[in-house]
């Protein structure tokens, strides 16, 4: 039978929290875009995480700051961009890339305020100095039992002190082989079909058999990853620590297709981001911008802990914390993210900045000359060998080359293009018009203060060009 949080779950979350302890459960995702119901995709099956939007706040524009696994949850953990904290790619394997031993991730910060931080299953980033965290649990980040059993006793160890707890899932990443929906699982969790003809095809892929059949194997993965938070939550809740606790689910980069994953258009970074706050009476629906940059400074700041530092000038955070605009629909002054990309493998080089407003997207890709590579599991693919083996011309409504052919700089206007497919500086006439040029000046002003901001040591590229 499927998991669904229960009445009592729901109805607890609007009890004020507690003064002490002020605990933290962060929940990510692996490779999950909006196929969540309560972002209005039809065809998901996720009661789970729509009963969690009802009891807390749903973020229309939230977006990860790269779209790449190991550098997002460094992002995550230390509240700076990639190229900042230096976790310029993937950690494991021969990919081997680093956040700088100089940085503090989370479990350092929050230390010297009481806290006892653990991770389950997926953490993706290293060193150990800079995320010291007291209980490491690793195991199948697909296999929600034992994750929640993983969590019950984490909770019953806690004690009386606080806690930070991050939960990797797994899913909906692929696997060696699909989505893993073919391992054996315990009975209860379940394995929802779906079927190909009926699940919803993004705008970056092509409509065909082979991506409609792994659509559907994802879509069963992204049910999977429903029922273990809706495991986690009911154990948080047996804990006695669901009014103590601010709920954090997210993802840490676009769906794991071509067009999305490691690419910065929104696809890839535009992601679902829900949190509960205890003594929420209502769900809410909040429209500010936020970027994953903003968590780090959001956590600080629910735990009362000391606001990190950057660098030897001591130099805040590059973001900031959004709870003060957690219970509003409409935030004023929330309106610009930034984003960064060095690369995901190691042999995948192509560095990029954006910077995106409500209406505009300003990319610089520094290595234009470049083809844009692909994640080894991306190419490998039914979806893009089936494109390669046809000479497909275009990949969805992108032409794929424009894909792997990119120009040094891509500007969209996001209200008539919101799939980002004409680049308006493809037409030397645009900039002839002075709103438009004031437009492209603005946005790249925008952009080159936020990389000095943030030390970015790709500026002494743009110094000699």
């Amino acid at each position: 039978m499927r998991l669904v949080i229960s009445l009592a779950l729901v109805t607890a979350l609007a009890v004020p929290a507690c003064a002490a302890p002020k605990n933290v459960l962060m929940l990510v995702a692996d490779d999950l875009g909006f196929q969540v119901g309560c972002y209005g995709d039809k065809v998901a099956k996720t009661p789970n995480l729509d009963a969690l939007a009802k009891s807390g706040t749903r973020f229309t524009h939230a977006f990860a700051s790269v779209a790449s696994c190991s550098p997002s949850r460094a992002t995550m953990l230390t509240g700076m961009p990639t190229h900042q904290c230096g976790q310029y790619g993937l950690a494991h394997a021969t990919h081997n890339q680093h956040t700088f031993r100089t940085v503090k991730g989370l479990p350092a910060l929050l230390a010297p305020a009481g806290y006892r931080s653990g991770v389950i299953a997926k953490l993706h980033v290293q060193p150990k100095e800079v995320y010291p965290f007291d209980v490491e649990v690793s195991g199948n980040g697909r296999n929600p039992v034992q994750i929640a059993e993983q969590a019950k006793k984490f909770f019953a160890d806690s004690g009386d002190k606080p806690f930070f707890m991050l939960v990797g899932f797994t899913d909906p990443h692929r696997a060696a082989k699909g989505f893993a929906n073919d391992l054996n699982f315990p009975a209860e969790v379940p394995a929802i079909k779906f079927d190909p003809k009926a699940v919803p095809v993004p705008y970056h892929l092509p409509n065909t058999d082979e991506t409609r059949a792994e659509l559907a194997e994802y879509y069963q993965s992204v049910a999977r990853l429903d029922h273990g938070v809706g495991l986690v939550l009911k154990e948080l809740e047996a804990a006695k620590q669901l009014d103590n606790t601010l709920v954090i689910f997210l993802s840490d980069n676009g769906i794991p297709f071509p067009g999305a994953k490691t690419t910065l258009y929104d696809s890839g970074i535009h992601l679902p981001l829900i949190v509960r706050k205890p003594g929420q009476k209502t769900g809410v629906t909040c429209g500010a911008m936020v970027s994953w940059t903003d968590l780090t400074p959001t956590i600080l700041d629910w735990c009362g802990a000391k606001p990190a530092l950057v660098g030897k000038k001591d130099s805040p955070l590059p973001g900031r914390s959004f709870l003060p605009v957690i219970e509003k629909d409409k935030a004023d002054g929330w309106d610009m993210v930034f984003a960064s990309h060095q690369l995901h493998e190691v042999t995948m080089y192509y560095p990029m900045r954006v910077v995106r407003t409500r209406t505009h997207k300003y990319i610089v890709n520094l290595a234009h000359p470049l083809e844009y590579p692909f994640a080894s599991d991306l190419w490998g693919s039914d979806m893009w060998q089936g494109v390669l083996k046809r000479g497909d011309k275009f990949m969805g409504q992108r032409a794929v080359k424009s894909f792997v052919n990119r120009p040094k700089e891509e500007l969209y206007d996001l209200d008539r293009d919101p799939n980002e497919l004409t680049n308006l500086l493809a037409d030397p006439k645009w900039r002839e018009n002075a709103a438009n040029e004031t437009t492209y000046t603005v946005l790249k002003t925008w952009l080159a203060n936020w990389r000095k901001k943030t030390n970015d040591p790709w500026l002494i590229k743009d110094q000699h060009e």
